[in-house]
């Protein structure tokens, strides 16, 4: 998404280096490309973890792609917000292309050089699209709230931290006042209660810690 800041981290750094042990096994055994989701609540440090395990991998000469859920959202960010606050009820995957962001996942996985993809400007509240080339990628990284429900995702990874706990990192990142307003923590709490069942669908999980473990 164009306008969106990225910060990594220490944190998000540990939490690659414990994923990468996990994920070597299975891209050394196999050839064809591979697909993970990052899912989580917002500000639970998707998009840094992302980034992070995408530099991570490169030392081992593995090359990655990242796509981002808020690309995929039905409304620009700022009509979603004022959409909500008409309809709490929109609140959930609905939200999202999952659909479109699940197809992409699978032409990569089928060998696709290039997609095209939506594009989010937060500034100007629009969505254009953008070519997307993969060139030598032999992962891509989905990363979004609701990325565990994509169905082509062969390792889905999630970070188990509450809306409560990722309070600070969404103040460090905000985008606008709006964003940390009353109604915000209700959509959060909402969020939470659809996410937490998803938690048992990863194969890799990573706590409030950053610490990583794979799920039994």
């Amino acid at each position: 998404m164009q306008g969106d800041s990225i910060v990594v981290e220490a944190h998000h750094r540990k939490a690659a280096g414990g994923i990468v042990p996990l994920l070597l096994p299975l891209l050394e055994a196999l050839s064809e490309r591979h697909t993970v989701s990052i899912a989580g609540q917002s500000g639970s440090g998707k998009s840094e973890t992302a980034v992070a395990l995408l530099e991570a991998l490169a030392e081992h000469d593995i090359v990655c792609a990242i796509l981002q859920q808020d690309d995929y959202f039905v409304h620009p960010p700022k009509t979603n917000d004022q959409t909500r606050r008409v309809d709490i009820d929109w609140v959930g995957p609905q939200e999202v292309k999952l659909a479109l962001m699940d197809e992409h996942l699978r032409v990569f996985l089928n060998g696709a050089q290039h997609i095209e993809k939506p594009l989010v400007d937060y500034e100007s509240d629009t969505i254009t699209s953008q070519l997307m080339e993969f060139g030598k990628a032999r992962v891509l990284i989905a990363e979004g709230t609701y990325t565990t429900l994509l169905d082509h995702c062969k390792t889905h990874i999630f970070i188990d931290r509450t809306y409560l706990e990722t309070r600070k990192h969404r103040e460090k990142r905000m985008r606008d006042a709006s964003e940390l307003d009353p109604f915000i923590d209700r959509v959060l709490e909402i969020e939470h209660g659809i996410i937490s069942g998803h938690k048992p669908h990863a194969q890799i999980v990573v706590d409030a810690n950053y610490s990583t473990t794979a799920a039994t």
